[in-house]
């Protein structure tokens, strides 16, 4: 019994190493896919058989250029073996997705957050109507969804699809699995959504065939994210969101919107750059949402040489500076990607990040680290999306296929 289930075992981890190559690399040979796997001829021969007999791959002849020779034949992903929704929660919208699973988007909409500021009971409404809406667009039913993959800033529970504390919801905590019911067949999963960016951007470079050991993604904005890729002893990259928002910065940065004094975030977040610019008490309540037309009168007027908006700004990149002075010496030095919409006033910070980074001993003996900017925060955290639920599909088909043979 024993010997079976380890059998099993690797078939279906064979299933998704396949899986995993095509959805890499695109539509690939027999022999592409044995050398992207390094499986045995025969063993791809029997995966993708029955690969191809469940519905999750299709097999497609492509003609040799100028008609001569056998039809080269080809392996892709499925695309409508099924479809995955994706759910970016912000401050001020939420962003629905379709995508189907050869990774294809077929359809996105926004909802401004409106009413559901009054709590998480009210946006548990409007969520899941939102999500019908979604897939009658598309005239797609329930049962067709895989996976229903969320995003949100904030403290991310480790057993499950809940959120157990964010920058929009405060200590309300949300369910997304009990939210849905069990209507929905497919995996409800939750993150933490500058995990998701530190994902792709890790994704990204090792596409390149240049990926660090390591590598973190900043995302300055309303909160202050931190999403941590790392290369594991098996070579593959563990993920995580350490809490780098609500670090302890200094008690003079004021109250933060987690309850606490102190944390970076009171400093580098945009309530904490607007109160200090305009010098309001440091235990005034912050601010849930500040608009990006008022924090650019703010760096505007930095810019003409404002002294309060100027250290407003110049404190705000001290705090990054230090915690990521932290993280360099807790990890290793790494290079470090900055993203989100704060990144239009990092001209304004770059000088207090230098000035915190140098209090490490580090970065004083061993230099600063490589300081990137990644433009485009909504389409990385979409990508990784995309990465982190199609690579969990991926292993549920495997262990389908398996429970089918």
């Amino acid at each position: 019994m024993l010997t079976k289930s380890s059998t099993e075992l690797v078939r279906q981890q064979n299933s998704a190493l396949v899986l995993s190559a095509l959805r890499r690399r695109g539509a690939l040979a027999h022999t592409e896919i044995a050398e992207q796997t390094g499986l045995a001829s025969a063993t791809v021969s029997a995966i993708t058989a029955e690969l191809e007999r469940i519905g999750a791959i299709a097999k497609s002849e492509h003609h040799v250029q100028g008609g001569r020779g056998r039809p080269r034949v080809l392996f892709a992903p499925k695309r409508d073996c099924g479809y995955v929704i994706v759910v970016r929660i912000s401050s001020d919208l939420v962003q629905y997705s379709l995508a189907d699973y050869g990774g294809v988007l077929l359809d996105r909409f926004d909802e401004a957050r409106g009413e559901d500021h009054a709590g998480a009971a009210a946006f548990g409404r409007r969520f899941a109507a939102a999500l019908e809406r979604l897939l009658a667009r598309s005239g797609i039913a329930k049962a067709q969804v895989l996976a229903v993959s969320i995003s949100s800033k904030g403290l991310v529970a480790a057993d499950g699809a809940r959120l157990i504390w964010s920058p929009v919801f405060g200590n309300e905590e949300l369910d997304f699995a009990d939210l849905l019911g069990d209507g929905w067949r497919g995996r409800i999963m939750l993150s933490n959504e500058t995990l998701l960016v530190a994902q792709a951007l890790a994704v990204q470079a090792e596409n390149k065939g240049g990926a660090p050991r390591a590598l973190a993604a900043i995302s300055l904005g309303h909160s202050i994210g931190l999403g941590l890729a790392r290369r594991s002893r098996s070579g593959e990259f563990d993920v995580s969101a350490p809490n780098f928002g609500h670090m302890l910065h200094a008690a003079t940065a004021g109250l933060c919107r987690c309850g606490a004094h102190g944390c970076i975030e009171a400093a580098a977040g945009f309530y904490g750059i607007l109160r200090t610019a305009f010098e309001v008490p440091s235990d005034t309540i912050p601010a849930k949402f500040v608009p990006l037309v008022e924090m650019d009168k703010i760096a505007a007027g930095a810019r003409q040489g404002q002294r309060m908006a100027g250290y407003a700004f110049r404190q705000a990149g001290l705090a990054l500076g230090i915690g990521i002075s932290r993280l360099i010496s807790l990890y290793e030095p790494m290079p470090i990607f900055v993203t989100g919409p704060g990144l239009r006033y990092f001209d304004l910070l770059q000088k207090g990040v230098e000035e915190g980074l140098q209090q490490s001993l580090q970065v004083r003996l061993q230099g600063m680290p490589e300081i990137a900017v990644a433009t485009d925060e909504q389409q990385l955290a979409f990508d990784g999306h995309l990465n982190r639920a199609l690579t969990a599909v991926d292993g549920d088909i495997a262990a389908a296929g398996q429970q089918a043979a």
